[in-house]
């Protein structure tokens, strides 16, 4: 049996997947560029392709012959993309990975080697780094209700803008006290320790645990599916691990930049269907409510701007996708 499955799934970032699969494709090759003897025997590559209009099919097709390539004809969203793939698989591991990140040295090893020291894990993440190798939070706690008022909002810039006054620091020292405490700032990020969930950039998880609670969210088009799989992997006695000895570079959100409002929709319905999910309709309404308001008050604000010839592209650019998300009405998905 392959020890180790890896699924990618991706969406018009031919250049990116292309170093991606490359990063892979080191895995279990000598100093001189060689195959050693057992590279092929311990792990799959598996791409999905969510109707790219770049030349992704073809590169993959073209260079990497030896990747198993399944090619949707619309985009079905990452969760739906992710299941096909883990039912495409082989691997006593399964380690969904996002076409903008590279493999940095041994992390597959690491991963896979840990997880065989400890049979009570079900997911693991590696630690994420940026490009220019500056450390990328990936480690969270489960969400509050007072956490979602907070991430991604104008209570977030307003808590990571400080203010140079005393009253400024004051005011905004709880809500990045809330923040710190998501991200797990108060623990270090050279220790492997438990967490409640990862993002989703890169995740291994054990076969046997997959079996137990189930694929993906399918609900979920992009954004909160991994938190929902984890919190479910949790909930069935599995551990969720954070391992830094693992490391791999995210090119963050290259694939959502390309298409600005529908990020905005994604990332904030698939919130509020996760509220709804495990917190019940009144908070999932609540938090729709006030992310209404929240973009509501950032298009006035931007209009204000606009009005007195202050960066105005910029401004107009902002407004027609806050008009966009207001439109849609935040109303998340169907429940599954």
């Amino acid at each position: 049996m392959t020890n180790l499955s890896v699924v990618i799934v991706s969406w018009n970032v031919s250049d990116l997947l292309r170093r991606c699969l490359r990063s892979v494709h080191k895995v279990g090759t000598d100093s001189a560029g060689g195959q050693t003897a057992d590279s092929d025997s311990w792990r799959e590559v598996i791409v999905v392709d969510n109707a790219s209009s770049d030349d992704s099919v073809e590169m993959v097709r073209g260079q990497f012959p030896e990747v198993q390539l399944i090619v949707n004809r619309s985009n079905r969203g990452f969760p739906a993309a992710v299941n096909q793939g883990i039912e495409t698989s082989r691997g006593h591991y399964v380690l969904v990975l996002n076409p903008d990140t590279e493999i940095l040295g041994d992390a597959l090893t690491e991963l896979v080697l840990f997880a065989d020291q400890h049979p009570d894990i079900g997911m693991i993440g590696p630690q994420l780094l940026n490009a220019d190798g500056s450390l990328q939070s990936s480690r969270r706690r489960f969400p509050t209700l007072a956490t979602a008022f907070v991430e991604s909002t104008w209570l977030e810039f307003a808590a990571l803008d400080v203010q140079s006054t005393a009253l400024g620091e004051r005011a905004t020292a709880p809500l990045r006290r809330l923040l710190e405490r998501y991200r797990f700032a108060d623990r270090p990020a050279a220790a492997t320790q438990d967490v409640d969930w990862i993002t989703g950039a890169a995740m291994l998880a054990r076969r046997e645990a997959i079996d137990d609670v189930g694929l993906m969210d399918e609900g979920y088009f992009m954004y909160s599916e991994e938190l929902d799989w984890c919190r479910r992997f949790r909930e069935a006695g599995w551990r969720v691990v954070y391992l830094p000895a693992a490391q791999i570079v995210h090119h963050v959100g290259k694939s959502s930049e390309q298409a600005v409002p529908m990020r905005h929709i994604h990332f904030q319905t698939s919130k509020i269907r996760y509220f709804r999910k495990y917190h019940g309709p009144i908070a999932a309404g609540t938090l729709r409510w006030f992310l209404l308001a929240n973009y509501i008050w950032q298009l006035g604000t931007e209009g204000a701007k606009w009005l007195v010839g202050h960066k105005r592209p910029l401004r107009a650019q902002r407004i027609g996708a806050y008009r966009q998300v207001i439109a849609s009405g935040l109303r998340p998905r169907p429940r599954a």
